[in-house]
């Protein structure tokens, strides 16, 4: 995969991207999460499906875009994470709007993972 610039971030914020993409994820995942979890909470159907927001390829590895953009905010200077949670952090209000807390899934579990 190759190193893709994240919309709407400053060149620092997206140089601090590639520095943690280079030193311990993998070249354009964070751009890829983005956008793979902007397209499933803006999906076509009303209802969130649980699972839908899962990626698995070989160039974006496994899992779901919304725990990589978490693992990466987690792991980025503090100004380049402020810029991309509030994209992050937009995307989550449009999930939380269209979808309802689902309280038999396993408390442990991101509070994404218990939304259907």
């Amino acid at each position: 995969m190759r190193y893709r610039d994240v919309p709407r971030l400053s060149g620092a914020a997206n140089a601090a991207v590639r520095a943690l993409e280079r030193e311990r994820l993998t070249p354009g995942i964070v751009s890829v999460a983005l956008s793979v979890w902007s397209v499933r909470v803006h999906g076509s159907k009303r209802r969130w499906r649980c699972g839908e927001a899962e990626f698995a390829c070989p160039c974006c590895g496994e899992g779901w875009a919304r725990d990589k953009l978490q693992e990466a905010l987690f792991m980025l200077p503090a100004s380049a994470a402020a810029e991309l949670r509030v994209q992050v952090e937009s995307l989550d209000e449009v999930l939380l709007r269209r979808t309802q807390h689902e309280p038999m899934t396993d408390p442990e579990l991101s509070w994404w993972h218990r939304r259907c």
